[in-house]
């Protein structure tokens, strides 16, 4: 009788643990079928072997088109989402905004930052809130940048005269609109400052070229071994540590210049963004007071938004009229008309080139600045009808946005006249265009960064017809690993002086 008991007992604990794993079965299933769909995953490494091969924004447009416009990975440790629609991305970035206003806090980010001191980057909060208000009313306000227009003419004359005296021959137009780009970053932050100015522009462009890519251990965080192995840490430290002493010699010497009665460093009567925030800081009148690690960090920021990406844009504006000839005739046509007998470019007069916009703002819809936008999530959402969990990267593929075949006409075709008669612009407001990001998180430094490219392009359309070097392709279009997606191979062309003498 017992062991018949116990037999029911035994029978009955099992039909119980079946029910139990019955129930956590259909609970993961359900757990599983909540999240947005994917490519199949490996143990411990997830979906990474996905991304292998071409260029990882290329590839999640490829995959998207199989598994649809918000798309789950798991790539080691961290769960992630890819959004490839606008209706999608809208719902991130303006929808459910404050659940997605945080990003993604990786090794290489935090180092470059002052662990987020900066404001792209900085951990969403007050302090980001008072950086970003700082920013946009002080450091980077219309009138501010505005008052930097000297400086840009100064260097943009420079680049004229450089190109100009290699008429006839090969100029390599990426080396040239980088150093255009860093010159008047670097003037406008620091004012006058050749002691320090080449050796600072080589640390940060070596600094950003590292960024590229991304750094495996970021993908495995409990891996504190793989940390300490992959050498990528420690070879940012220490080129952090030269950018670092530059940055802090140029401090020191605006806070000596301001000591003996100095108020503006700049080099044309008034601050640059140096002194801006050394006055700022000097008030002491701030909620979070801000150190010389917030300088340093914002300059690190400047660089990032106003040189690569400028000179990227110009560089892909240039690239895409040498593949169509009637748009660049058209461009340096309407040019020339609007300076036709002038001694100067007005930069009011800029606003009247109303093609050369158009074309910048194509440029920027295949080109954007950076192909990704990266958040992470807050608190547990739904997008787009699937559950997105607290701590999940999520990566908006602008590139992927800009050639959305539902809302572009013939999207991989550069077609500038598309623009003409168009509400759509590329401010946050809609989000099939969204090179600079929308929402809280925008950036920053948008108006510097365009005031960079509208002018030197002007310039460069007005003065010189272009030729391609014998041999050489206009269909070259590949971007390089990096923050500004700038083009892979450096754009040289033949530079044909055109009657603009008076110029020089």
């Amino acid at each position: 009788m017992e062991t018949y008991s116990s037999t029911i007992n035994f029978v009955a604990l099992l039909m119980f643990l079946s029910f139990l794993f019955f129930l956590f079965g259909k609970w993961r299933k359900s757990e599983q079928q909540e999240l947005p769909p994917g490519p199949w995953r490996l143990p411990l490494i997830g979906s990474i072997h996905h991304l292998r091969g071409a260029f990882p924004h290329r590839t999640l447009r490829k995959l998207a088109r199989k598994y649809g416009p918000i798309m789950y990975f798991q790539l080691g440790e961290i769960p992630a989402v890819v959004i490839s629609s606008p209706n999608v991305a809208k719902e991130v970035l303006k929808i459910h905004e404050h659940a997605f206003a945080a990003k993604p806090q990786l090794t290489s980010i935090n180092i470059i930052t002052y662990n987020g001191k900066d404001i792209a980057f900085a951990p969403y909060g007050d302090n980001w809130r008072q950086m970003r208000n700082l920013c946009v009313t002080e450091l980077l306000s219309a009138k501010m940048v505005k008052s930097f227009s000297s400086i840009r003419n100064d260097e943009i004359l420079s680049l004229v005269s450089s190109v100009h005296s290699m008429n006839g021959s090969v100029v390599n137009i990426t080396e040239k609109i980088l150093r255009f780009t860093n010159s008047v970053t670097c003037r406008s932050t620091f004012g006058k400052v050749d002691k320090y100015q080449d050796e600072l522009i080589n640390l940060l462009r070596e600094v950003l070229d590292s960024l590229g890519g991304f750094d495996v251990a970021d993908l495995f965080p409990s891996w504190k071994l793989l940390h300490k192995t992959s050498g990528v840490k420690s070879r940012l430290l220490k080129l952090h540590q030269k950018v670092d002493e530059a940055l802090e010699n140029i401090i020191n010497e605006h806070i000596m210049n301001r000591a003996l009665g100095s108020k503006g460093n700049g080099e044309f009567g008034g601050e640059d963004l140096v002194d801006v925030l050394l006055r700022i800081k000097e008030t002491g009148e701030l909620q979070f007071p801000i150190t010389n690690d917030h300088i340093k960090a914002v300059i690190s920021d400047m660089f990032a938004a106003g040189t690569e990406t400028s000179a990227a844009v110009i560089t892909w504006v240039l690239s895409e009229m040498m593949r169509n000839p009637k748009i660049m005739a058209k461009a340096q046509s309407e040019v020339r008309q609007v300076f036709k007998g002038k001694t100067s470019f007005d930069e009011k007069d800029l606003d009247k080139l109303s093609y050369l916009k158009l074309v910048i703002k194509e440029t920027l819809r295949l080109h954007p600045p950076s192909p990704f936008l990266p958040r992470q999530c807050m608190k547990q959402t739904y997008i787009g009808g699937y559950k997105v969990p607290p701590k999940t990267r999520v990566l908006i593929n602008s590139w992927a946005l800009g050639r959305d075949p539902e809302s572009w006409h013939d999207p991989e075709s550069f077609i500038p006249e598309r623009f003409e008669n168009s509400s759509v612009d590329f401010m946050g407001n809609h989000f099939q265009l969204i090179p600079f990001g929308a929402g809280k998180r925008i950036c920053p430094g948008m108006q510097f960064g365009l005031a960079n490219v509208k002018h030197p392009l002007a310039r460069l359309l007005y003065h010189f017809n272009w030729a391609l070097p014998y041999g050489t392709s206009p269909e070259d279009l590949i971007e390089k690993d990096g923050l500004s997606a700038a083009k892979q191979k450096d754009l040289c062309l033949i530079a044909i002086d055109y009657r603009s003498d008076e110029f020089f």
